[in-house]
């Protein structure tokens, strides 16, 4: 019984000054977590748009690109469709400098004579240089 009555006096009349309370420390780590969680998804769905950009605008239907190949590829041997087709397709670019509307005005008028006719020549070699020269300027 004294070795409980020691412990005892021990316990309840000796005061523990060395244990201190608990402190309350600051976590930031569910904040970090956050942060780099929104970093990461910032990258990734721009990374995203930016495929996505990339894939709309490279099977986009380019008008331009068409006509000028389009302008290319006519057979000039046909001088009457020919000269239909370099003026319909031709126009798509007409605007494009002071440049291009000048080259593309002379060509129309060299391509009247070729129009509205039942039988036409084959161009003659103003006519062919003014296509040329019209062709050459285009860029895509």
């Amino acid at each position: 019984m004294k070795a409980d009555n020691m412990q005892n006096m021990q316990t309840n009349e000796i005061p523990l000054h060395d244990i201190k309370p608990l402190l309350e420390i600051e976590d930031y780590s569910f904040c970090y977590f956050i942060g780099i969680v929104t970093v990461v998804t910032l990258i990734v769905l721009g990374g995203l748009y930016l495929l996505y950009r990339h894939f709309r605008t490279k099977n986009r239907f380019n008008l331009r690109k068409e006509h000028w190949k389009i302008l290319n590829n006519i057979d000039l041997n046909e001088t009457k469709k020919a000269a239909y087709e370099l003026t319909e397709y031709g126009a798509t670019f007409a605007n494009d400098s002071d440049r291009h509307a000048k080259t593309y005005h002379d060509m129309l008028e060299h391509l009247q004579k070729y129009k509205y006719k039942k039988n036409v020549d084959d161009f003659d070699s103003e006519t062919l240089r003014i296509i040329e020269l019209y062709r050459g300027m285009i860029d895509v």
